[in-house]
């Protein structure tokens, strides 16, 4: 079996390169992506995109993390959890706190569930949840929540709230030619029946 040309830089099929989409942004925290084995291996997941949408953000595949060899031995002051909680930080007080780090994590809800069981030391830290001005564009695959979002759309959702002096919203534009090649590939037959709206 031939193996499918690869393109090296954003390590997709050269038939659905992004590169010519893709754009790199600073960022004032570090992006970490913890991402469940089984996501890592979608060929349709949004993190590889969002690791290389902004400058330092680190992508780690597995199931179990180590606090202290990611983020320090001070991590518990440094780092915000993006995910939904009782006692989530608002804007204003992850403004306030000047983390240095955000972690992301990317699979679907159950999985995440599952890395939250794995890691009991994620529900240690600060969370953050996000409100989204509007739902998910990601029409090839479907969140059991009504607020359900991709992991580049959680991220440039929570960048633009705590860094309001920068619109991260470019590095989206990736993600929709990925989601609109798949579509295309495809075809609207076979879209609509899997996907009806």
């Amino acid at each position: 079996m031939v193996k499918r040309a690869v393109c090296s830089r954003c390590e997709r099929p050269l038939k659905t390169c992004l590169c010519d989409v893709i754009v790199t942004m600073s960022c004032p925290y570090r992006i970490v992506i913890l991402q469940d084995v089984k996501e890592a291996k979608h060929a349709l997941s949004s993190a590889p995109i969002l690791e290389k949408s902004i400058e330092g953000a680190v992508r780690v595949v597995g199931e179990h993390f180590d606090p202290d060899e990611l983020f320090g031995a001070a991590w518990r002051e440094d780092t915000l959890l993006v995910f939904p909680s009782e006692d989530a930080l608002t804007i204003e007080q992850v403004i306030c706190r000047n983390f240095k780090n955000i972690i992301l994590l990317d699979g679907t809800w159950r999985k995440v569930a599952r890395l939250i069981h794995l890691n009991p030391w994620l529900s240690e830290l600060p969370c953050m949840a996000i409100q989204p001005e509007m739902a998910s564009q990601y029409k090839i695959r479907k969140s059991p929540r009504e607020d359900g979002l991709s992991t580049i759309e959680a991220a440039v959702a929570v960048l633009n709230g705590v860094s309001p002096e920068q619109d991260y919203s470019a590095i989206l534009q990736a993600f929709y030619k990925m989601i609109d090649l798949q579509i295309e590939a495809m075809g609207p037959a076979t879209y609509q029946k899997n996907y009806p709206s």
